[in-house]
């Protein structure tokens, strides 16, 4: 029996750009899922409360997610939620440090969370290889920083002015929506300089959005990766799993990795975790299931090498 390439009960749309050098690592998003570890740097992070503030700890959860097979790790100084603006030196002393420690020590692909021009100016400079916009280009010079280096973007989905609330969010169809705005933000970002090749994006799960929302988003996820360019998700520990589960942040690991398997089955190419080992083992499960990563080995009722 062959190994056979691909998987038609689960078509994937195809991507423009599926090969990306991202520093010193090269990914084929046609043949991987990449695993990004999520590291924040701040003492009210929406998921661990602080627990990764002080500059060691911060470093150390990086390089931990490192070796429990994350290829990526994102790092934030600043929580999405609405709350005060920190000051961008503030911010930028949180993240570059990090930024400097990892790629001493780890040819991992590193994102850095941020909208700010001069945090994402740092970061690049010490050794960030993607700027991870949560806020969707809210400010487009944003996208010439980029531009003017090798880095690579991520455009997500949200509509509120960065850390203001927007309560009830409303949409026509949220996936029609997600849609149109994700390609006006690509279609600005060329404009500004970002090759194609260097720009991924992201529907924004729970980002100005209620529960039924984020559901429909994962539901119909193939409208958005039809726009053939690697699609990022972030759902783990989201509170739209916690709601559909009735569970609290700490009890929602297998709502979220199920969250993000039913994500890459609709073509999503890259999941954005807090618990990188069991999200690394569902991801490589799952690559064989749809037929883009052979077993390790084969022995099972092999014949004579069956056990």
């Amino acid at each position: 029996m062959q190994w056979q390439h691909g998987c038609m009960d689960f078509p994937l749309p195809p991507l423009r750009f599926p090969v990306r050098t991202l520093g010193a690592r090269t990914i084929d998003f046609s043949r991987q899922v990449a695993v990004m570890a999520i590291v924040n740097r701040t003492p009210d992070s929406f998921y661990d409360g602080g627990a990764t503030f002080s500059l060691d700890r911060a470093v150390s959860a990086s390089l931990q997610a490192v070796a429990d097979g994350a290829d990526w790790v994102d790092i934030g100084g600043v929580p999405f939620a609405p709350g005060a603006p920190l000051p961008v030196g503030e911010e930028t002393d949180r993240v570059v440090p990090v930024v400097k420690a990892v790629r001493a020590e780890s040819d991992a692909i590193i994102s850095v969370d941020t909208f700010h021009i001069q945090v994402a100016r740092r970061s690049i400079e010490a050794g960030a290889n993607v700027i991870n916009d949560t806020t969707g280009l809210s400010n487009p010079e944003l996208a010439r920083v980029v531009a003017d280096s090798e880095a690579s973007i991520v455009i997500t989905h949200s509509l509120a002015a960065p850390r203001t609330p927007y309560p009830a969010p409303s949409y026509a169809d949220v996936v029609t929506d997600v849609v149109a705005f994700l390609r006006t933000k690509v279609e600005l970002a060329m404009q500004l300089g970002v090759p194609a090749n260097r720009i991924f994006v992201d529907p924004g799960h729970d980002l100005n959005k209620n529960t039924l929302h984020s559901l429909e988003i994962t539901r119909r996820l193939s409208s958005i990766t039809a726009l053939g360019l690697p699609t990022l998700v972030a759902v783990s520990n989201k509170d739209f799993i916690g709601e559909t589960l009735n569970r609290p942040k700490r009890e929602r690991r297998e709502g979220s990795i199920s969250a993000a398997i039913a994500c890459v089955l609709a073509g999503a190419r890259i999941v954005r975790v807090h618990d990188v080992a069991p999200t690394v083992a569902a991801m490589r499960m799952t690559e064989s299931i749809l037929g883009l990563r052979e077993p390790v080995y084969l022995k099972h009722n092999m014949g004579e090498s069956n056990a």
